[in-house]
């Protein structure tokens, strides 16, 4: 058989464009954070991960055109080798401060740290423990390491209690778990989930790829319940609130540094360019200086919130500025996303696999830079939409 014959037959996409619902790859014309352009008309952003706004912030632009002037575009090499600078070391020491770890590393993207991290720090004959809503990239890295893999439902404590009781006390053992779950906007309850991995010998690493810059004033999710020195690594992106490219892991100098001398998707991969990691720094900075940026998300997802759910739409457990508007039906799930894109809202369409089954929602999201008056026009648009459906 031709193994290509699997993609000749692949029609999914070929009936969703034909039925005008493929809402994928959408072609923009410009993006100016809260703005996007599109084919020549404004569609007011509700889909970024731009949380605090930054990527059009001047100082982060000017730090980026500054770096690719005196770097040039790229490092051309793995950091291992020719590819690493100051630039990087600086970035890392300003981010394990930030976080309050001891050091940190950064890599070239944030899919690429917890690939890395994750099949370093795991092997064979040891075990990785995944809430079920974990993002793809921890499940990949889970995959990549060999090791056992055993998941528990999303955020059920006692689930985790019973899966950790059956598993060997002479086995190494270490959980990953996202901060701020990015589909549904709910939060990893820490203060019930460290008592269990410290009573079971389990190591606690931390996605904050959507919590930094959104949590703990900006410092993630460790922060936000007062338990930094409770949480094994923390690990977090550049492509959200730092308005760049790249992630990083933090955690103790011997753990950081062994993950430094083992990870295969850093040390087989051309360094974070010079200009992504001055924009980190830069991003970095800003929130130091502009704590109300961080103040002002979480009041817009907040007011957001309230006025969808007084509208009657479920917006699920979400406590954060990531609000899911839950439709629970593929086909209606994506004619709700284009009559809302017709009408001047861009939000993200998500189904299974990326939520369970029944659990299909628009992913909305919000940034410190969204004006009073955009928010209004968006709950405008989503009434008329949702009425026009019988969603309200």
């Amino acid at each position: 058989m031709d193994i290509f014959e699997k993609c000749y037959r692949f029609s999914v996409v070929k009936d969703a464009k034909e039925a005008g619902i493929y809402p994928y790859f959408i072609p923009l014309d410009e993006n100016e954070g809260t703005e996007v352009i599109y084919q020549g008309r404004h569609v007011i952003m509700c889909g970024s991960n731009n949380y605090l706004g930054l990527t059009t912030h001047p100082k982060v632009r000017q730090a980026a055109i500054d770096a690719i002037e005196r770097y040039g575009t790229s490092c051309t090499g793995s950091r291992f080798l020719n590819g690493n600078m100051s630039l990087h070391e600086k970035l890392e020491a300003e981010l394990a401060e930030w976080v309050g770890k001891e050091d940190s590393l950064v890599f070239s993207t944030g899919m690429q740290v917890n690939l890395g991290t994750i099949s370093a720090i795991v092997g064979r004959g040891e075990i990785v423990i995944l809430d079920k809503d974990d993002h793809a990239s921890i499940v990949d890295g889970a995959f990549l390491s060999g090791g056992k893999i055993e998941r528990y439902r999303h955020n059920d404590m006692e689930h985790l209690k019973r899966v950790l009781e059956s598993l060997p006390e002479d086995q190494g053992k270490l959980l990953v778990v996202d901060g701020l779950f990015s589909m549904e906007g709910d939060i990893a309850p820490l203060p019930e989930l460290v008592p269990l991995c410290k009573a079971y010998g389990v190591r606690l690493m931390v996605d904050d790829a959507h919590a930094m810059g959104v949590l703990g004033g900006g410092r993630g999710t460790a922060a936000h319940f007062n338990m930094t020195d409770d949480v094994d690594l923390i690990m977090s992106t550049f492509s959200k609130s730092f308005a760049s490219l790249g992630g990083f892991i933090a955690g103790d100098f011997d753990v950081v540094d062994y993950i430094k001398h083992q990870a295969r998707s850093l040390i087989f991969s051309a360094s974070i360019p010079p200009s992504n990691a001055a924009a980190a720094l830069a991003a970095l900075e800003v929130m130091r200086e502009e704590p109300e940026r961080v103040e002002r998300v979480n009041q817009i997802g907040d007011k957001m919130r309230v006025e969808y759910q007084r509208l009657g739409f479920d917006t699920g457990n979400s406590v954060t500025p990531v609000i899911p508007i839950i439709i629970g039906d593929d086909d209606l799930t994506f004619i709700t996303w284009k009559l809302l894109f017709e009408n001047g809202v861009f939000v993200n369409p998500i189904i299974s696999p990326a939520v369970s089954p029944g659990r299909q929602l628009l992913r909305t999201s919000y940034m410190a830079t969204h004006t009073d008056e955009q928010l209004e026009r968006v709950l405008e648009i989503f009434a008329k939409v949702g009425k026009e459906l019988g969603l309200i």
